[in-house]
């Protein structure tokens, strides 16, 4: 497995742009080899971010490596992997993925779909929420983490996030035979409707409450494409 994690600029996966990353290598449930650090995003990051994963403009600009660089690595690692079907981890993947494609489209003049990437991807809140939908609580990685008794260290660390949705993963699996059961790819394209049909009970509810209806990129999973689908 290939953990993938971003700590970013905001959460509009669009526009906003990553400030650390980590791509955690799993072998047999073990932890074999990990790249991680600091991104200079080009910008200022808001201090809301800041309060969330510690990193500074000072860090980012002093210690982080050129955004297109790291846009460029990153996707060499994830494209190769899936070339390998080697399946990508992590926690809400579609934010991370769909950030890398925008912003490799955007800095390198194509994205990794462009490229061939594929999957397949194991997303740990997906498939938590599919495979025990009737639990009540908060499904963040910090609220997984404690349901499978998994030590997630230092939150909102790209690297122990990107580890912590690994362990997460297998202790789902360890429980779960019929999760077990299923290679990579079968979830991958299984993940892509259970997704939908959580994103439309979600806007369901919202309309129900007087709410506006989702962003229709809401329902892509796990890249969206950075311009809404016409109606």
């Amino acid at each position: 497995m290939l953990g993938f994690d971003f700590e970013t600029t905001g959460i509009d996966r669009f526009n906003d742009v990553p400030v650390s990353y980590a791509l955690v290598y799993a072998v047999d449930e073990r932890i074999r080899v990990s790249w991680s650090g600091l991104i200079d995003p080009g910008r200022d990051i808001p201090q809301e971010a800041t309060a969330v994963h510690g990193i500074t403009n000072v860090r980012a600009r002093n210690e982080g490596m050129p955004l297109r660089q790291a846009i460029a690595l990153i996707s060499d690692v994830i494209v190769s992997a899936s070339r390998r079907s080697v399946p990508l981890v992590g926690m809400q993947l579609d934010y991370d993925l769909t950030m890398l494609e925008t912003q490799a489209q955007r800095l390198l003049g194509r994205g990794i779909v462009e490229r061939g990437w594929c999957g397949p991807v194991l997303d740990a809140v997906v498939l938590d929420r599919h495979f025990d939908p009737a639990r009540d609580g908060r499904r963040t990685l910090g609220a997984l983490c404690n349901h499978y008794g998994v030590d997630i260290g230092n939150a909102h660390d790209a690297r122990a996030d990107a580890i912590a949705s690994i362990n997460v993963l297998v202790a789902l699996a360890a429980g779960c035979s019929e999760l077990r059961a299923r290679d990579p790819s079968w979830l991958h394209r299984a993940q892509i409707d259970w997704h939908r049909q959580w994103v439309r009970l979600c806007e369901e509810r919202r309309l129900s409450e007087g709410l506006i209806a989702l962003d229709p990129r809401e329902y892509a999973w796990p890249v969206a494409p950075p311009v809404a689908p016409a109606a």
